[in-house]
């Protein structure tokens, strides 16, 4: 092992409202094959896309993801973009499996192509996977993947997740109002059937191309009254700090349910993750306008993680806490850079 890594392996580091830095999310594509209107709308979606050529390679990814390690992060999550468009993604997650102090890695996907992957992520050593499934009716889940999607090989894909071995799959639901909370109870009574861990996602003001209006919301408010309609929910403890779904029990123990709330109940204060772009930018909030080049430092190890905690030293974001004061015409980076 490097002198440098091994003498370097813990170097904890908390940002100016005294956040730690815990969670990891890489993006490893930034386009998708999906044009879901929320996140890569069709009709504004730019052409400064990352490309290929842009793109950090498995070995970048790695030494990255050692750094973030080394300063306390425990999980990481695979995203997009849809990261199952990434050629030989298992590749990937067997290095990044190796590294010592990480308890978690997961991946977030469409599903559109998990059918024929999922064995390959499972043996390579992914823990997680969540899959992204905005309707059960087929009419609806083609109009939120902008045309794209089909609900039939989605959910063939999460059967295929499931023979693979994971366990309790997580399904994010983005709800829009007048558009698919009529779904949500559908999805919930097949969760619970499954035996999947659904989570409702308020529709947030991620990016700059996605035409967020407040009166879209669909509030956790409403979605517990819609579910209270059929369910009874008792709430869970948090698995941990930072965790940022409120988690409850569905029917004295059916199963689960989760509720994410970034527009109604902001959860800035104990926000511990970090995100990086496809071409080693790092963005320390989901609703950053800007990031950060890392990728000049990846040669350097001491530089690399002298650089990464710097930047989270300084780190004061808590958009979600002051949306409403926050300038109206702010560009802010697109989810599809970043993931969710």
């Amino acid at each position: 092992m490097n002198a440098y890594i091994a003498a370097a392996s813990v170097l904890p580091v908390t940002d100016a409202l005294n956040r730690p830095l815990r969670d990891l999310r890489l993006s490893v594509m930034e386009t998708c094959n999906f044009r879901c209107p929320y996140c890569m709308p069709e009709d504004s979606t730019p052409d400064d896309l990352i490309g290929a050529r842009n793109r950090m390679s498995f070995p970048e990814i790695e030494t990255l993801a050692r750094s973030f390690v080394r300063h306390g992060v425990r999980k990481i999550r695979l995203t997009g973009g849809e990261p199952l468009l990434r050629r030989n993604l298992s590749h990937l997650i067997a290095r990044l499996k190796g590294i010592d102090g990480l308890q978690d890695l997961a991946l977030t996907s469409n599903g559109s192509l998990l059918a024929a992957q999922a064995s390959d992520l499972r043996q390579a050593g992914l823990d997680r996977i969540t899959v992204s499934v905005d309707a059960l009716d087929a009419g609806i889940f083609k109009q939120m993947s902008g045309g794209r999607g089909d609900i039939a090989t989605v959910l063939a894909g999460i059967d295929a997740a499931k023979r693979a071995g994971f366990d309790a799959i997580k399904i994010n639901c983005v709800v829009q109002r007048g558009v698919n909370e009529q779904q949500m109870l559908p999805l919930l009574d097949f969760c619970l059937s499954q035996g999947h861990v659904l989570r409702f996602i308020e529709f947030m003001d991620v990016g700059s191309c996605n035409s967020w209006q407040p009166e879209q919301v669909f509030s956790v408010h409403d979605m517990h009254a819609l579910i209270g309609t059929r369910h009874r929910l008792q709430p869970l403890r948090q698995h941990a700090v930072g965790e940022v779904a409120e988690r409850y029990a569905v029917d004295g123990g059916r199963g689960e349910v989760g509720f994410i709330a970034s527009v109604s109940k902001p959860f800035c204060g104990d926000c511990n993750r970090a995100r990086i772009s496809a071409d080693g930018k790092l963005y320390t909030c989901l609703f950053a306008s800007g990031g950060f080049d890392l990728r000049a430092f990846i040669e350097r190890p001491e530089l690399l993680d002298a650089e990464v905690a710097g930047i989270w030293r300084h780190r004061s974001d808590r958009y979600s806490e002051i949306r409403h004061a926050a300038v109206p015409d702010r560009k802010k980076i697109e989810m599809y850079f970043i993931g969710g």
